[in-house]
Parts: C-alpha cells; sequence; structure tokens
C-alpha cells in the first residue's frame, strides 16, 4: 500500500478543492471590473480570445501559477497568478498549435521577467514538438519597474523569433498597443494580423514623435492597422473586430505545414482535378494595354474557387496567395494588371519576395503567372533602391528549392520577365497562353530604338514606325517564338490551366534539390 493510498480520504478531497479554487481565481482574472474595462475598449479577454482560436474552445494551460519574484515600486504586495501572460496549446482542425496571450488586465499586459520566461518556454516547447506558435499581442512593452530585466526578456523573445524562423510557423496578431522594442518580435514572424480601432504598433509614439519632430499624429494614424497594412507593409491583415481576425488566423493555419519537415495539409474535395476552364479564354483581354482583375483568373482554376490572399492592400501590383489545387496547397505569385498595370515596383518586389521565401522555408510549391510590362520607371523608384528591391525577388526565387510552375498569360517583357520565375532562373517549367508576348520590351518601344533612324528619314515617319512595328512582333514576338528556343515547355489552351498545373504539381511532389554546403546566402538588403 502506497503513501497516497494511507491519505485521509478527506484530506485529499480537501487539497483537490483547494487546488480548483486557486484555479477557478486564476482564470477569473484580477477582477470584474478590470474584465469590463476591456470588455468597454472592445476587446475580448486573453482567455476569450484563446477559446476563439482553439478547436472547442479546448487550451492546455502551462505555468498558469506563476507569479514574479520582483520587488521595489510596489510589486512585491502585487503578485497575481500568470503574471499578465496565458501560455499553452490547443488544436486547430485537430493539428497541435502553441500559443501566448496577453493579458492587458494584469500590468497591461507588460513584460516582465517571470512573463518572458512563460514565452521563452512556449517558443521552446513549440519549436521541440515541431508545432506553429500564435503570438497575440496585447500589452504595454517592457514593465518600467523591473528595468533592464524586462528589455532582457525582449532580447530572448527576438532571439528565438530568429531561431525558429523558417522552422514553424510563427504568427503575431496584433489585439492591443504594441510599442517601442517590443514591436521587432512580430516583424521577426512570418504573419501580422491587426485589429482596427484596438491595435498599434510603433517604436516611438505619438508624443515622443511630436516632440522630436514637431509632427502630430494620433496612435492609429501613426500605428494602427490600415496603416501597416497599406503604407508600411509592415501586417498582412486587417480586420475590424476580433472575432473575425481569430477565424482569419485558423484558416491560415490550415495551408502552413506544422514545420518545415513537413508538407502543407491536404483536402480533398468535391473539385475535380480536370476540370477545364474555359472562362479563361475570355477573361485576359488580347489588347496588352486593357487592364483586368488577376484574381478573377486565380478564382477559375484554384479548387472551388477560394484562395487566401495575404497583403492584399499593400503593393496591390502584385497577387500573393495561398491555395489548393486537388487539395494540395500551392502558393501563387501573380502580376496584377489591375494596379499600376501589373509592372513590378519596389513595394511589390518586396512583397512577392517574401512570400516565394515563406513558401519556400515550408515547402509549399509556387505558381507564378505573369502578365508584366516591366519595372516601373522613374527617379522614386530608382533612388529607392530599385535595383536591390528588385533583386530580393530574383534572390527568393533562384533560391527557392520547392516545385515551380510559371504561366506566362499575356506580355512578359524585359528584366521583371527573368525575374517573375522565367526558366533561366530555374523555373520546373514554363507554360505560355495562345497570344503570349515574351520580348526585351514591347513592339513599339523596340521598333522605335532600333529603327530610330530609318524612321526619322521616312517620308512618312508614322507609316514606317507601323511597318516596322509589324515586321518587329511578327519575327520576335509570336506566342511560338520562346517555345521554339525551349524558353517554353508548351503554349497550352487557357482551358486546360488547371489540369496543366494539377499534372505538374503532382509530378514535382518528389522534387530534390542538392544545396551547396553555406551558413547561409548574403541576400540583398
Amino acid at each position: 500500500m502506497t503513501a497516497l493510498d494511507d491519505t485521509p480520504v478527506g484530506l485529499r478531497r480537501g487539497t483537490v478543492a483547494e487546488l480548483e479554487a486557486v484555479r477557478a481565481d486564476m482564470r477569473r482574472g484580477p477582477s470584474d471590473k478590470a474584465t469590463e474595462a476591456q470588455h468597454a475598449k472592445g476587446k475580448l479577454t486573453a482567455r476569450e480570445r484563446l477559446q476563439l482560436l482553439f478547436d472547442d474552445g479546448r487550451f492546455t494551460e502551462v505555468e498558469g501559477l506563476r507569479r514574479h519574484r520582483a520587488s521595489g515600486f510596489g510589486l512585491e504586495d502585487k503578485r497575481p497568478r500568470t503574471d499578465g501572460v496565458v501560455t499553452g496549446w490547443g488544436r486547430v482542425f485537430g493539428r497541435v498549435v502553441f500559443a501566448y496571450a496577453h493579458d492587458f488586465r494584469i500590468f497591461g499586459g507588460s513584460l516582465g521577467e517571470a512573463h518572458a520566461e512563460k514565452i521563452h518556454k512556449i517558443m521552446d516547447m513549440a519549436a521541440t514538438a515541431g508545432a506553429p506558435i500564435v503570438g497575440l499581442c496585447d500589452g504595454a512593452g517592457a514593465r518600467i519597474q523591473e528595468g533592464v530585466t524586462a528589455l532582457a526578456g525582449y532580447g530572448g523573445i527576438f532571439q528565438r523569433n530568429v531561431r525558429n524562423s523558417g522552422v514553424i510557423p510563427q504568427i503575431s496578431v496584433m489585439m492591443g498597443p504594441c510599442a517601442g522594442g517590443a514591436a521587432y518580435s512580430p516583424a521577426l514572424t512570418d504573419f501580422v494580423f491587426m485589429v482596427r480601432g484596438t491595435s498599434q504598433m510603433f517604436i516611438t509614439g505619438p508624443d515622443v514623435v511630436q516632440a522630436v519632430t514637431g509632427e502630430r499624429i494620433s496612435h492609429d494614424e501613426l500605428g494602427g492597422a490600415d496603416t501597416h497594412t497599406t503604407l508600411s507593409g509592415v501586417a498582412h491583415f486587417a480586420y475590424d473586430d476580433e472575432e473575425s481576425c481569430l477565424a482569419d488566423v485558423r484558416c491560415l493555419l490550415s495551408f502552413l505545414p506544422a514545420n518545415n519537415r513537413e508538407q502543407p495539409p491536404s483536402e480533398p474535395g468535391a473539385d475535380r482535378p480536370d476540370r477545364l476552364t474555359p472562362a479563361l479564354r475570355d477573361l485576359v483581354p488580347s489588347d496588352e494595354k486593357r487592364a483586368y482583375d488577376m484574381r478573377a483568373v486565380i478564382e477559375e482554376f484554384v479548387d472551388d474557387g477560394d484562395f487566401f490572399e495575404v497583403h492584399e492592400a499593400w503593393a496591390p501590383n502584385v497577387v500573393c496567395a495561398l491555395a489548393r489545387l486537388d487539395g494540395q496547397v500551392a502558393g501563387i505569385v501573380a502580376n496584377q494588371p489591375a494596379a499600376l498595370a501589373g509592372v513590378l515596383d519596389i513595394k511589390g518586389s518586396e512583397k512577392a519576395a517574401r512570400f516565394v521565401q515563406m513558401c519556400d522555408s515550408f515547402n509549399i510549391p509556387l505558381v507564378t503567372l505573369v502578365d508584366v510590362p516591366g519595372f516601373l520607371p522613374g527617379v522614386g523608384q530608382e533612388h529607392g533602391g530599385i535595383i536591390r528591391h528588385g533583386a530580393k525577388l530574383l534572390y527568393a526565387y533562384c533560391n527557392a528549392t520547392v516545385p515551380r510552375v510559371q504561366v506566362i498569360l499575356r506580355k512578359a517583357y524585359g528584366g521583371a520577365y527573368i525575374v517573375m520565375d522565367s526558366r533561366s532562373i530555374g523555373s520546373d517549367l514554363s507554360l505560355a497562353w495562345p497570344g503570349n508576348e515574351i520580348a526585351v520590351m514591347g513592339a513599339e518601344g523596340a521598333a522605335s530604338v532600333v529603327f530610330r533612324r530609318e524612321i526619322a528619314a521616312a517620308d512618312d515617319p508614322e507609316a514606317a514606325r507601323g511597318q516596322r512595328v509589324k515586321e518587329y512582333r511578327e519575327q520576335l514576338m509570336h506566342p511560338y517564338y520562346a517555345a521554339e528556343r525551349g524558353l517554353v515547355d508548351d503554349v497550352i489552351d487557357p482551358a486546360e490551366t488547371r489540369a496543366r498545373l494539377i499534372d505538374a504539381l503532382a509530378v514535382l511532389r518528389t522534387k530534390y534539390v542538392a544545396q551547396p554546403f553555406r551558413k547561409h546566402g548574403n541576400q540583398p538588403q
């Protein structure tokens, strides 16, 4: 008989009752008044958010009884359980996901030593288990009363963000303020979600900005959700409420593998792999100068017309999206003729490069849809570093080892054609639609350069220009010119696009590329 068996039954029941009382107090939080204040701001509590994130609201908490051990400035008299952050794991669509959630009701969600150690632990557990981690951020930054110890806690988080980068998916969900050095952790993660009106991110707040520069600006204007999803590109998604935000966090996780050693989860559906897409024959105008919405093209060939767009409001001249083809996840990068005629610029290049890197990190094959007139010209672009920013996209594609299929829809001119995953930089397969034009530049521009003197000396310069444009187009820009030279693998009927992509990706699923030994590349900055 064990010592436990010798323990009086009443004592065991008493200690369990005490445990339940402690747990209830821990889950309730500091006070009803604090909870009401959180709700009055349009924000949920940390535990309410976790219930929305995980299947059936079920969540396993760790270190819930943790308390800080700091003293001074009255801290020794205020030692709430959890220390302002709830950590643990649950399941999203049946797969394990780790999470931490700041509790703004306790010390304003500020980070102290114990708070940081809890986050360090859950990040380490996520890495060890090979599972995604989601941070629900709603904190006032470093806990001033704990001084440099709090700052060191942030250093530990940053170091783990970098160590886990490309190993497990890391998602930051901004649901409150995030100022100062704390903002660097979300910037180091794979995806950033924000909620309008309640979340802000900035290194220096409006008061400091005004004191130093004299500029007056509100918190939302400086670092709100719309600012970071449309102007800075720091955040990928913005929502009007926390419920819809967390629903899309769950949706995103459904496209991502648990870690870089696994394939993305497949979801076989009712959409037939051999379904033809005849609508694509008419969606893209034959006139290269007429715009159209590339999203309508994507909708036609992906499973059930459903895709998840990333960074939709920033750099709209490039579309980046996750979708499924015959149940298998694919990343789609596409020029968007409906915005800036689909040219590549600084922001578009950065956006696409980051997305390509993410897909390559997590074994997501790439489909690149090309309809690009070139890089955006202009003094602002050149002085802003379009060369190095464009090189980021070139580097990302050249470095990617996942299956890569290029589809040229209409035009592909100049260096932008090369950068958009051409055969010459390693695309596994290049397909083109009839009517495609692949060239150094458009026929009009090319004729004006090559035959400049002849056109100027002609009796009828316009007629001479028209004749030379026609000749250049017929000789160097016909749909089969690139195919005849092996730079395009096949010219296909647009109606076959879905079936051909699914077949190609299935064949390439076992692709393996041996990489040279190196610590890491030195990519353009």
